[in-house]
């Protein structure tokens, strides 16, 4: 999801640019980055390599890629959304990992049939009453994390300050109507990125660490792999 990427533009824009709207809101998005973990640095990187990976996709195919999205936190890439072809989604992943800084690329592309319109909505209702419920919610540092829904799954990166806003978190996120599942990438506040990190899972009768048909990636695919899922092969996870 490319959220920050506007503070890219604001940032590049301040020297040469001086009216007092444009300052005010760039000293605003400012205060967000900064209150996130990692701070204005980490977001500027955020930007570069979101920005690197659009443009290698833009460049490959537009239209092949055009329902996919990114979320990037700390040199971690979750990719997710759905392509129409196996090879695509291999593309996909490779392009993923070639910009500078990228630490691990999470693999969460389906090879199916898009759910139009419909579902598209859907979804971005989902994600948006999520991010407005943890909003709300005095416990939760919601700042802190990404929200992306695809067909249904509710996929969760950044930071937590600690296991029990986590819980809060996905707890909230499973009572949603038509969440299927909720996966979370979350790591904790002060963890290393680890190149073997399991998914956090939702089932619906409690949290753990691990178990989802997806695919963690510490190193780039070779550019001809269409066997099969990229990296790790967690168990799969009961739907919700």
């Amino acid at each position: 999801m490319n959220k920050i990427i506007p503070f890219l533009a604001l940032a590049v824009c301040l020297p040469a640019c001086t009216p007092v709207g444009l300052l005010t809101g760039a000293a605003a998005t400012t205060g967000v980055a900064a209150a996130k973990e990692g701070g204005i640095r980490s977001a500027v990187t955020v930007a570069g390599i979101q920005a690197a990976i659009n443009d290698l996709w833009l460049k490959y195919d537009l239209e092949t890629f055009a329902k996919l999205d990114l979320t990037v936190d700390q040199g971690r890439v979750l990719v997710t959304g759905v392509v129409q072809n196996p090879e695509h989604r291999v593309e996909a992943i490779r392009l993923a990992w070639q910009p500078k800084g990228v630490k691990q690329v999470i693999n969460e592309v389906r090879v199916a049939k898009s759910t139009g319109i419909v579902g598209y909505a859907r979804d971005s209702w989902i994600s948006a009453r999520l991010r407005t419920a943890i909003t709300f919610d005095k416990n939760i540092q919601s700042i802190n994390y990404s929200i992306d829904t695809v067909q249904g799954t509710v996929y969760l990166m950044g930071v937590a300050q600690n296991q029990d806003e986590l819980n809060r978190v996905m707890q909230t996120a499973r009572t949603i109507p038509d969440v299927k599942q909720v996966i979370s990438y979350t790591k904790f506040a002060g963890e290393e990125v680890s190149a073997q990190s399991q998914p956090a899972q939702s089932t619906g009768a409690g949290d753990s660490r691990g178990g989802y048909d997806s695919s963690v990636s510490s190193s780039p695919p070779p550019a001809t792999d269409t066997s099969g899922p990229i990296g790790l092969l967690p168990v799969e996870a009961e739907p919700l």
